[in-house]
């Protein structure tokens, strides 16, 4: 069913994409998306995709750009609902898509008010809020099918594994800012050397340990857009089950 939605670039209100229920919207500035947007320094090559979740209806889902993508002026990671009149900002200064539902889906009926909902036939996005739906009922962890890989405990089908990559990133960015303020301090103890060396000493072996510390994130890309991602605490880890992905799917372990 299309035409029930779309966005709109707030720029330029005459600019329309409609929305597919079947078919993912692609955003990005590669030609390849299905919405492209060469002209915005923010927007990455693949940076987000508009799709359809028949658990948890419009969602909007970041493919790990560098720039963010913020809903209503907050980042988020993964994917988030939809409201009717959302803002979706590609980027700290992108352009602005705002989300529009047609009159007739922009208010739920009173059947759908009424009846309990279903528990979702698919895994629900990881991170996404769910407070349009009850929670499902938690069942038992069971082992990966034939054909699916877990990953933050949920069983993805192969099939739908487009890429898996291992992105590392470190836990205190702002270490070396905060070890040289430290420097620059203890230059006030130099008329005490017993009180400046040890402070010295210590705001060094305070960098090199903290600094040192990464976290690294296994991010599944699905054919639909959606993303899972989970964290390791050993690089060694996480390339191991990254490879077993690759393999699975047949991706070149060099990619």
């Amino acid at each position: 069913m299309s035409g029930e939605a779309c966005l709109v670039l707030r720029q330029d209100p005459t600019k329309v994409a409609p929305l597919d229920r079947s078919q993912p919207l692609t955003i990005g500035k590669a030609a390849n998306n299905k919405l492209c947007l060469p002209g915005f320094e923010t927007v990455a090559a693949n940076h987000a995709v508009v799709r359809f979740s028949r658990s948890h209806g419009w969602l909007v889902c970041d493919w790990g750009s560098p720039q963010g993508t913020l809903l209503e002026g907050r980042r988020f990671q993964q994917c988030r609902p939809l409201a009717d009149g959302d803002e979706i900002q590609l980027g700290g200064q992108g352009p602005v898509l705002v989300f529009r539902l047609s009159p007739a889906t922009a208010a739920p009926t009173a059947a759908s008010t009424a009846a309990p909902s279903a528990a979702p036939t698919t895994p629900a996005p990881t991170g996404s809020p769910l407070s349009r739906r009850p929670a499902p009922a938690r069942v038992a962890a069971r082992p990966p099918a034939p054909g699916a890989v877990e990953i933050g405990g949920r069983h993805v089908a192969l099939e739908r594994v487009a890429s898996a990559f291992v992105r590392s990133q470190r836990r205190y960015p702002q270490i070396f800012s905060w070890w040289a303020l430290s420097c620059l301090g203890g230059l006030l103890l130099l008329p005490v050397p017993w009180l400046f060396w040890p402070w010295e000493v210590a705001a060094l072996v305070g960098w090199l340990l903290l600094g040192s510390q990464k976290d690294h994130t296994l991010v599944l890309t699905l054919r639909d857009g959606m993303a899972y991602r989970q964290n390791f605490a050993s690089k060694a880890t996480a390339l191991a089950h990254r490879n077993g992905i690759r393999q699975a799917i047949g991706q070149s372990l060099e990619a």
